[in-house]
């Protein structure tokens, strides 16, 4: 597995990554994730040895403070393979320095959020009730 920054990004490679975990919040407006892509502070792509794409991360900071993690995704064939983990393995190195390292994930209360808080736990998050921190976020359609 080769684990690279990235700048450049084919749509459809994108798309088709967002869609196999059916991000559609995402996949709805195809344009709009490539604008989102490449505005990231940094993007960071798993891929095999023949280059086909198998997950990705990127990140939201002032590389200073904060640094929020916007997306991990691995494609569904690859779960269970340590491409989620070194992704954020990774990312903590690059922002070491960051006062905070945050991202967020589904409720505990939705089918993917007990295996997502266990990955996320096993990697040393803590909730941010735990780290007598609160969240807040406005409601929006979507």
């Amino acid at each position: 597995m080769i684990i690279a920054e990235e700048v450049e990004f084919d749509p459809r490679e994108m798309f088709e990554l967002y869609d196999s975990v059916d991000w559609q919040g995402y996949t709805s407006d195809p344009e709009k994730l490539h604008r989102g892509l490449a505005n990231s502070h940094l993007v960071i792509t798993a891929r095999d040895e023949s280059g086909a794409l198998l997950g990705l991360a990127r990140t939201i900071s002032d590389d200073e403070a904060v640094c929020y993690v916007q997306d991990l995704l691995v494609n569904p064939k690859y779960h269970r393979q340590g491409i989620g983990r070194a992704l954020i393995e990774r990312l903590k190195a690059r922002y070491a320095h960051c006062r905070f390292f945050l991202l967020s994930t589904d409720h505990e209360s939705t089918p993917e959020g007990p295996r997502n808080h266990a990955f996320y736990r096993s990697l040393g998050f803590l909730s941010y009730e735990e780290k007598q921190m609160s969240a807040f976020g406005l409601p929006r359609a979507r």
